[in-house]
């Protein structure tokens, strides 16, 4: 290691943070605290890092460098004058020296990636790092840099990913953390479990180092980093004409203003739209006016529709004519009471001339100052839980869990400009919405709007015409995807994530086989915006739904006859607000742990490494000769026994005998004797077999996917009792 004259150092290192401080702008976060043994580790996302942190860090580290970085010679020369060491990262053993150093009362830097990110995310993380943190007991301070990946010659990221010459850059520094030695019998399975840890540490920084804003902001400084002219969103219904982050925000300023002459700020305003572009924009207008759009499921019935009313206490709805001819709405929007219906093709014609004078000579150009955006912690928007299992719940959603959840999905999974986003789930529901739009948006990924899910031959042909790369959608939908799809249409996508439903293991083979396609399964409730875990690239488990995605607080509850699992509870920065109660107002979330925290009601188990697998909806067991028995297992039954098929169980109520497993199924040939062989063969008990099997022309379905849960129960109370009488 060669050093440097003190006066000299100090002389370089400010004139260097004088000059980053002019050109870039760069702001500090955090401290790092004089502690005994420091192992600093940070994310790389340019070359400029080294010099950033040289300049900025409170502390004077060794520099740990990987071979591949040393070797270049624009690395070598600043590096000659400072305190180094040269590694390979991915071998252990070479770890022996930093070790020695951190021991010995030196603080360490580390970038755990070994080189400069090609995709704008993290990179895999080397064992070296994590070994070195667990062997030694070091505090790990994780440092997070976020701007420089935006430099136009030192970012290593290539295609249209946005560069400019100066980028603003942030540099934050978070609270220290230890990695625990694991008590594991070989040396191979530790340093897996100390990697693993440093992965979450460092997945964790990148969530922690966002700042709170709010929906309509988000927008803007997307379009300040990807550009006005870039273009984003695709609307099915006007084919290849791709609307630009500058025509969105000038419909989102133009109908914001409209919505802002019939409703009072802080007003909950029905939508009742399909999945057009227009519909984007009148969301993100509402969110800078300060109206809080209340999203209408126009596929759920009239009934639905006027709860969904009362209980956001909405006065006023925004629709389209044309939507309401096409989907048949019109008698059924007309018999809601107390709702003012406003058509958007009546709306617009009340934008006068001194409205168009306001958008093009002052609210384009200054967006910030026109619009009124609610506080984060404030309502953006109220969402209906699906209905699978009752009347739907009205959940209350801030502008923060949005973000926040977003911000989940961008630290643990790779999103970039590159891609392509086919989004056909209705933006009714969370998993649309977060997924499908602000997700896509926020990160510079193109966006294909698509009206239904349910076209099943339209949406594979849409996936290759548009050279789609993701694709998010429930285990229902991928597999009608997959059984009308060519094997090409598919050949452009890097990505498939499922929700809404538990992955059928007929789905995961059929895209593997088909497609070449692995399947990540994820999971969410309306409740947490939605995502709450996922399988990712760098850590995925087959038959669970992943791990928690970071800033994510999980927690079971035990539950009286259920020994494998429990309540799964929540506690995070994309957890609601809360439910409305009957009177329109926000009931805080709260569960049997305290405030803030939310009882999903899924039964839940969690291994050593954090997996969490879901066993099923507590309302989803049945009570069969005194034992609680998960009904998703008698549909793994079933689905094993006719995996080409659509099978729901329910339990119901038989005089003298208690609850019993009914399973409708469209398989008319299935009986029982196939059942119990396919529960022998997956080491199911007898108990989990259906007693009563009524073959259905069609299970009832969801618009999302899942399964209608209340009209199956209903149907298989009636065909029991049909059968019962009969007999």
């Amino acid at each position: 290691m060669a050093a440097m004259p003190r006066w000299l150092k100090a002389g370089i290192r400010q004139f260097t943070r004088i000059l980053f401080r002019l050109c870039f702008r760069v702001r500090v976060r955090g401290t790092i605290e004089a502690l005994p043994r420091l192992l600093l580790v940070s994310n790389h996302q340019s070359l400029l890092d080294g010099v950033l942190l040289g300049a900025f860090l409170p502390v004077d580290p060794v520099w740990v460098l990987h071979t591949a970085i040393a070797r270049h010679w624009w690395v070598r020369l600043p590096m000659s004058f400072l305190p180094h060491l040269v590694i390979d990262s991915a071998n252990p053993i070479t770890m022996k020296n930093v070790i020695e150093l951190i021991e010995a009362g030196r603080p360490v830097l580390i970038f755990p990636e070994g080189r400069v990110t090609v995709t704008g995310s993290m990179m895999k993380i080397y064992e070296g790092p994590a070994y070195a943190a667990a062997r030694t007991g070091a505090a790990v301070v994780p440092i997070h840099i976020d701007g420089a990946v935006y430099s136009r010659f030192f970012s290593r990221v290539t295609g249209d990913f946005p560069k400019k010459l100066f980028p603003r850059i942030t540099i934050t520094i978070h609270a220290p953390r230890t990695i625990a030695k694991p008590d594991l019998p070989t040396a191979r399975s530790r340093r897996k479990v100390e990697t693993e840890a440093l992965r979450r540490i460092m997945q964790e920084s990148a969530f922690d180092a966002r700042e709170t804003a709010t929906l309509f902001p988000a927008l803007l400084d997307a379009m300040k980093i990807y550009g006005r002219r870039r273009r984003i969103l695709e609307d099915a219904n006007r084919p290849y004409h791709e609307s630009t982050y500058g025509q969105i925000l000038k419909g989102s300023l133009a109908l914001g203003r409209l919505v802002s002459k019939i409703a009072e700020e802080g007003e909950r305003v029905g939508v009742l739209m399909p999945n057009v572009a227009a519909t984007v924009s009148l969301l993100f207008g509402m969110f800078a006016f300060r109206r809080v759009p209340a999203m209408l499921n126009y596929t759920s019935g009239p009934e639905a529709l006027r709860h969904a009313c009362r209980t956001a206490g909405v006065k006023l709805m925004l629709t389209s004519r044309a939507f309401l001819e096409k989907a048949r709405l019109a008698d059924t929007v007309t018999r809601l009471e107390n709702v003012r219906i406003v058509c958007l093709e009546d709306l617009r014609a009340g934008f006068t001339a001194a409205d168009k004078a306001w958008l093009l000579l002052y609210a384009l150009w200054f967006p910030r100052r026109v619009a009124r955006p609610a506080r984060p912690e404030e309502p953006a928007m109220i969402l209906f839980t699906s209905g699978s299992e009752g009347r739907p719940k009205g959940v209350a959603l801030s502008h923060d869990a949005l973000l926040a959840n977003v911000a989940q999905c961008r630290a643990i999974i790779e999103f970039s400009s590159k891609d392509r986003f086919m989004s056909a789930l209705p933006l009714f529901h969370a998993f649309g919405i977060t997924v499908g739009i602000f997700l896509p948006i926020f990160c510079g990924a193109r966006v294909l709007l698509y009206i239904s899910p349910l076209h099943y031959r339209v949406v594979p042909e849409l996936i290759y015409d548009r050279d789609c790369t993701v694709l998010f959608a429930s285990s229902t939908f991928l597999g009608n995807y997959a059984r009308y799809a060519h094997p090409f249409d598919f050949s452009r996508v890097r990505l498939v994530v499922a929700g809404a439903e538990k992955l059928s293991d007929e789905v995961r083979r059929l895209y593997f086989e088909k497609f070449g396609i692995r399947i990540l399964e994820g999971y969410g409730v309306t409740e947490t915006a939605p995502v709450v875990a996922v399988n990712t690239g760098l850590a995925s488990r087959t038959g669970t739904v992943g791990q928690p995605v970071p800033g994510c607080e999980l927690r079971i509850e035990p539950v009286p006859g259920i020994e494998a699992g429990g309540l799964l509870h929540i506690r995070g920065a994309n957890v609601m607000l809360g439910y409305l109660d009957e009177n329109g107002r926000i009931d805080p979330v709260h569960s049997s742990f305290g405030p803030g925290w939310h009882n999903t009601g899924d039964i839940a188990s969690i291994d050593e490494a954090g997996f969490i697998t879901i066993r099923g909806r507590l309302k989803r067991f049945a009570k069969v000769a005194g034992e609680m028995v998960p009904l998703e297992l008698a549909e793994r039954i079933a689905a094993a026994a006719s995996p080409e098929r659509n099978h729901a169980a329910v339990a119901v109520a038989e005089e003298g005998r208690g609850e019993t497993i009914v399973l409708l199924t469209e398989d008319a040939g299935l009986r029982r004797e196939g059942l119990q062989h396919s529960a022998r063969e997956l080491g199911a008990p007898e108990l989990a077999v259906p007693r009563r099997i009524i073959a259905v022309r069609e299970i009832p379905h969801l618009p999302n996917g899942k399964k209608d849960y209340p009209a199956i129960s209903a149907m298989a109370r009636s065909l029991v009792r049909e059968r019962v009488l009969s007999t």
